[in-house]
């Protein structure tokens, strides 16, 4: 039988850590003097009552989870705490309806970075930095998620990382919070970090917080409508250091704090991704060389290619230089950039490279099988045997994204965009990349004028895919459903 009060508890104990996350906006726009400070105020006191009074009710229940209990709370947490983040936003500035306000709350905790908000240098500080504080917290829980509950869930391979990662199920809390704790330590590490550097390089104090909630987090929301082009060199530099360090996986990074800095270099994933980095930015430079010169300098051509690749590629998604305008190779590459995306057990997103990984080791084997059939050669990765079920995972997880991916784009199609949009738009949800190309989208990217069908669709995107799909879909299955629930 299939308990909810622990699922209950758990999502409600987080609903009341982000209502505390209002006080910040809330103060910030307070000391700026603007009245959108009543707006947190007002959904931080009743979110807070709210879940505090669920968490009473449902106290006791802090067990440990069991694996059909960690699926339904990985799809209520986001599923809620959108609803949550999303109020702020219909409340106070910018004053927008349901969709647009669910949108941006999704965009933001799937740490998308796709906006429905058209200008953004006009809202109220303590509002955008809500927008950075979604992504902020979004990222932390991916990390958490992808660590603790997914290998134990068994979705897309990640079953394969169980003995590296944190092995929860069925065993004490206390120790899924000290693994956890390890991880938020390092990520808030990387944000101070990064803030520091943002500093350094001319960013004022409260736009170098913003951006570095939004880097640390590969979330991609700016508070300026030209996103990073309103920004100076050394930020943009930085800003692409700090991209890849979140895209990484985090364990590598706890295992440096312990004296053990060789497994970074060592992780054949860190190592693909950096050296599948260098081929699209070089080979995007030359197109662009060929193809356009270089009219602002080098450099210039080199900084604007290096930054959206990476951008792209660790699924942020700021926005810097007039990309549409690199042509169609260009684009192509970095549309497979974002299809890659980051490594597993970080803040990156999409398919991620360890599955790439797999498929390619995959077809290497079965080719030399054709040639040698009498030869036996295991799957291995990272020298590590490769199990069936894990191969099987990560197949069967990427004909989902496709699938997905694609039903996506006819959706989107017949909801009246522009192919080259609908495109763009279905691979940014579901990768949870940020930027879409093509007509219908205002000049800062955002998607206000998009049909509200179409704004629905992307939601469903931005969450299967941060969710990694399976994730949430096992939950369609009559099956998952078949025994008794039950209150506790």
């Amino acid at each position: 039988m299939l308990a909810l009060r622990p699922v209950i508890y758990a999502t409600a104990k987080v609903v009341v850590g982000m209502a505390a996350t209002m006080v910040v906006p809330m103060v910030v726009d307070w000391s700026e003097g603007n009245s959108n400070w009543h707006a947190f105020a007002i959904v931080s006191a009743l979110t807070a009552l709210v879940a505090g009074l669920i968490m009473t009710a449902t106290r006791g229940h802090e067990r440990s989870l069991t694996v059909e209990q960690a699926f339904l709370l990985t799809t209520a947490l986001w599923s809620v705490c959108c609803v949550v983040g999303a109020i702020p936003f219909m409340v106070g500035a910018p004053h927008v309806g349901f969709t647009d306000a669910i949108f941006e709350s999704m965009s933001g905790l799937t740490t998308t970075g796709t906006t429905a908000f058209p200008h953004l240098d006009a809202l109220p500080p303590g509002a955008n930095l809500w927008r950075a504080i979604l992504h902020w917290l979004g990222g932390l829980g991916i990390v958490i998620v992808a660590m603790l509950f997914l290998p134990a869930m068994r979705v897309g391979g990640m079953q394969f990382f169980r003995s590296e990662g944190f092995d929860t199920m069925g065993k004490e809390l206390p120790r899924a919070f000290d693994m956890a704790a390890e991880l938020t330590w390092v990520y808030i590490a990387m944000t101070a970090a990064c803030l520091v550097a943002f500093l350094i390089s001319g960013m004022s104090p409260y736009d170098a917080v913003f951006h570095a909630l939004s880097t640390c987090s590969t979330g991609g929301f700016s508070n300026h409508d030209a996103s990073f082009g309103a920004h100076l060199r050394g930020a943009q530099y930085s800003a692409c250091l700090f991209m890849i360090g979140a895209s990484i996986p985090f364990i590598r990074l706890v295992q440096m704090v312990h004296g053990r800095p060789r497994a970074l270099w060592r992780d054949p994933q860190v190592r693909a991704y950096l050296r599948w980095i260098g081929i699209a930015v070089v080979a995007i430079i030359l197109w662009r060389w060929l193809n356009e010169g270089a009219p602002d300098g080098f450099e210039v051509l080199f900084r604007e290619s290096l930054f959206n690749v990476i951008s792209t590629f660790s699924g942020t998604g700021f926005g810097f230089g007039d990309v549409s305008a690199w042509g169609p190779f260009a684009l192509g590459v970095l549309i497979v950039c974002g299809l890659i995306g980051g490594c597993t057990g970080s803040t990156g997103c999409s398919i991620k490279v360890f599955r790439f990984l797999v498929l390619k080791e995959a077809v290497r084997v079965q080719l030399q099988r054709m040639s040698s059939p009498h030869r036996i050669l295991p799957l291995r990765y990272d020298g590590r045997p490769l199990e069936q079920d894990v191969l099987d995972s990560v197949v069967t997880f990427m004909t989902l994204f496709i699938l997905c991916f694609g039903l996506l784009i006819v959706g989107l199609s017949l909801a009246g965009l522009a192919p080259r949009t609908a495109l763009t738009a279905a691979w940014t949800s579901i990768c949870n990349v940020g930027p879409v190309w093509g007509p219908g989208t205002s000049d800062n990217g955002a998607i206000d004028q998009f049909p509200g069908f179409a704004k629905w669709l992307l939601i469903a995107g931005m969450f299967l895919g941060r969710l990694e799909l399976v994730s949430v879909l096992v939950l369609l299955l009559p099956r998952f459903w078949r025994s008794q629930v039950v209150a506790g």
